[in-house]
């Protein structure tokens, strides 16, 4: 059997002395593992870092073996990013999220776009909004995504503050104000995307958000646990937005 794709590497593993078993996530074919003879080499190795977007031919000689893969380089993200140690470690988280989250061999174009989009995004002005969207998007490609259009107990389209944990809807200030304890934060650049610069501050609002319904949804069903990747990156925006607090500033 023969395939190739375009694909995004979300992860390798050394395999042997040099082999590396890589996990692409594929336009068609999904979340997809291969053999790389090779891959651990000084040659290839700058190839198969997380992010990276290749072109990539599997073969096997049935359809449920690992089988192999052969790639070409198309965009080296990681690389641009190496500088950058926050947006790094959201690179690495959404690798993590995308292992972790999708069935194997299940082709999820949707899923795949959006996470195009991240990779640009990531190296942009605004890259920590975009990056609490897409866990968003994800939510809602999963079949999971919040309803933030209104309040849900008074249709009210303004003023919405928080999120309910039970259903997902977004509640008006006026509200949830009694049950605020009971309630999760909905930071303002969420409901008002682009018209509003988000805070460090309303960035780890929206992660506690998104994560508390990825660990409800997503990794609880199958038992398992955040990626200790996206928990490093949830830390590193906690403490850059402390140290904003300490100084009176804020970044985006």
């Amino acid at each position: 059997m023969e395939w190739g794709d375009e694909g995004i590497v979300l992860s390798s593993h050394r395999h042997g002395e040099s082999a590396a078993i890589i996990t692409l996530l594929t336009r068609g074919y999904g979340r997809h593992a291969g053999l790389v003879r090779g891959g651990m080499g000084r040659r290839l190795r700058g190839v198969y870092q997380n992010g990276n977007q290749v072109t990539a031919t599997w073969r096997a000689r049935l359809e449920e073996h690992l089988g192999s893969f052969t790639c070409e380089l198309v965009t080296n993200h990681a690389a641009w990013l190496l500088d950058e140690p926050a947006r790094l470690a959201g690179l690495s988280s959404a690798c993590a999220l995308m292992e972790t989250a999708l069935p194997e061999r299940e082709p999820h174009e949707d899923i795949y776009e959006d996470f195009l989009t991240l990779l640009s995004g990531l190296e942009g002005e605004g890259w920590a909004a975009a990056y609490v969207q897409w866990e968003m998007n994800l939510l809602a490609d999963l079949g999971f995504g919040l309803d933030l259009s209104a309040c849900a107990t008074t249709g009210a389209t303004e003023g919405l503050a928080f999120v309910s944990p039970k259903t997902g809807r977004a509640v008006s200030v006026t509200a949830g104000k009694p049950y605020r304890d009971k309630l999760l934060t909905l930071p303002v650049f969420l409901t008002r995307s682009g018209t509003v610069v988000p805070s460090l501050q309303d960035m780890e609002q929206g992660l506690a958000l998104t994560g508390f319904f990825l660990r409800r949804h997503v990794f609880a069903p199958h038992h398992r646990d955040e990626p200790p990747a996206r928990a490093r990156f949830v830390d590193r925006m906690r403490g850059m937005s402390t140290l904003s607090g300490m100084s009176g500033k804020s970044e985006t």
